[in-house]
């Protein structure tokens, strides 16, 4: 069915482009005249954006609409922006309707067009909508049409007329006034994740346990080195479960990060629960921190605000190992690249697992490990120093003696555990609307800021000198000591930090304890 036409041969729309977490706004020019059959594309476009000529003229002859007599120019401005993905789709058959006069040029005006187009017409979901709508809002846009594949996200940004679009056909009668588009809406029937993993029902391990409960407390990094069914991994996956739950602000961070990597589910867009990411030894450098020709979030960004966990730390390459020291200083991974910089958070609370030799059984009672010094010290030399000096806490654990498993009492649940920790975060972040600090979580202070809320005593000054003296703490080290020490001190209630309070906390950097026999185990 021919339409009335508009004499209008420059048509322009809006889309966006991901730069890391951020929606760079971007115009979709569109210039059509009849003369030779032809379809440019320019502004610095990648392969999947090029290819995008052939899915819009496909899409556009399902509804009548003949590009086989006109000369097609799209220009994507600004052109100093690299262009990547096939959202653009949308916006550049909207604004080739326009230039042709099927539908008028001011149904664009203020409307972002996000959206792939498949050969038959229909609008398939896009990734990264959520940060693209968010940065589009920030640049005045009032009104945006997506992919009713990406409705559960983009219901998620408040102040914007969010509409869901299905196939070309629906975009034609909505831009001609003849259809209204649904508004986009999240499924608020999704089940809420369960909490599977629960702390009770690891027996014994009481060390490991408080270190758990310390460094959720604190959102401090930890490393377990203990023999192969030692509770390593185990003990990792109730870590999730003892920390505080999700703020809107977090869960709605997260969704962001997971909606560039293109992990977000159709149904539920917000996390019920905080990540846990436990990437195979072999991931690659830009697996693990981030990045590639197109930067996209790795395992460290994946993580924000939940739990990385690193099993069998010496066996990953050394490069992906070093390349996680920057972000752990400073929370986030940025991805420099010619045409610009990507820039991603990166919160993660840290755990890694490793073996005490390459056995596994050093210092076990049976003496089956036949490892020699030499062996020893080169396999625990596979992940640097500055990387371990990093890390907050080091917990030994010793073996464990299945004989006692069934004698041995189930532990405190994840929920008794969470409760203090949660009473813990509270002190803290009351600190942080008294402007005491500048960071909601211990692990962040600022030398400036430790010095205000982890004062010492005498006592505790002569303590913290022979700790230095004697295990050669770096001056990382023995900030590290003091943090932990403040959260030791949050979780007793305490406004100081005593003695006790900083011996536990120096006991929690010896990283080369060799593992005793006790009645300490794993199980589930």
């Amino acid at each position: 069915m021919m339409l009335a036409p508009w004499s209008v041969m420059l048509a322009t729309a809006h889309s966006a482009a991901l730069l890391g977490l951020d929606g760079a706004l971007i115009r979709v020019e569109v210039r059509a005249a009849r003369g030779v059959p032809s379809f440019e594309l320019v502004g610095l476009a990648e392969v999947a954006v090029r290819e995008s000529r052939v899915r819009v003229k496909s899409a556009l002859a399902q509804i009548a609409i003949d590009l086989s007599e006109y000369c097609i120019v799209v220009n994507l401005a600004p052109a100093d922006v690299r262009k990547a993905g096939a959202s653009f789709d949308l916006a550049i058959a909207a604004a080739t309707m326009a230039a042709l006069g099927r539908v008028p040029p001011e149904s664009l005006d203020g409307v972002l067009f996000l959206g792939e187009l498949s050969l038959a017409g229909a609008v398939q979901p896009v990734r990264g909508v959520l940060p693209q709508l968010l940065g589009a809002r920030s640049k005045g846009i009032a009104r945006a049409l997506v992919p009713t594949g990406n409705a559960a996200e983009a219901a998620l940004v408040p102040g914007l007329d969010t509409r869901t679009v299905a196939t070309i056909d629906d975009l034609l009668q909505a831009l001609t006034g003849r259809l209204v588009l649904p508004v986009a809406r999240a499924d608020a029937s999704a089940p809420e994740p369960a909490l599977v993993d629960d702390l009770a029902e690891v027996r014994g391990q009481a060390s490991a346990r408080r270190a758990l409960e310390i460094c959720a407390a604190g959102g401090h990094n930890l490393v377990l080195i203990g023999p192969p069914g030692g509770g390593k991994t185990m003990l990792a996956r109730r870590l999730p479960g003892l920390m505080p739950r999700l703020t809107p602000e977090e869960a709605l961070e997260i969704t962001a990060v997971r909606s560039v990597a293109g992990l977000l589910t159709h149904t539920k867009a917000l996390p019920g629960s905080r990540p846990f990411r436990a990437p195979h030894h072999t991931v690659s450098d830009v697996g693990l921190v981030g990045g590639g020709d197109v930067p996209r979030p790795g395992e460290l960004s994946l993580s924000h605000h939940g739990v990385l966990f690193l099993d069998e730390l010496p066996e990953f390459r050394r490069s992906a190992l070093e390349a996680l020291r920057q972000p752990l200083e400073d929370g986030v991974v940025t991805v420099s690249r010619a045409q610009g910089r990507a820039t991603f958070p990166a919160r993660p609370l840290l755990v890694c697992a490793m073996n005490p030799c390459p056995c596994g059984y050093h210092g076990d009672p049976s003496g089956r490990c036949s490892c020699t010094a030499v062996r020893v010290r080169a396999y625990r030399a596979r992940v640097s120093g500055p990387l371990l000096d990093r890390i907050d806490v080091h917990v030994a654990l010793p073996p464990v003696d299945v004989s006692d498993l069934r004698r041995i009492a189930p532990g405190e649940s994840s929920a008794a555990v969470q409760q203090r920790v949660i009473a813990a975060r509270a002190v803290q972040e009351a600190r942080l609307r008294a402007g005491e600090v500048a960071a909601g979580c211990n692990a962040a202070l600022s030398p400036r800021d430790l010095e205000r809320v982890a004062c010492l005593s005498d006592a505790g000054d002569h303590i913290l000198a022979q700790a230095v003296s004697r295990l050669g703490l770096s001056a990382r080290g023995y900030t590290k000591v003091l943090r932990v020490a403040r959260t030791i001190a949050d979780l007793a209630g305490s406004t100081s930090i005593a003695p006790a309070h900083l011996a536990e906390a120096i006991s929690l950097r010896v990283l080369d304890r060799a593992p005793t026999p006790s009645s300490a185990h794993a199980a589930a």
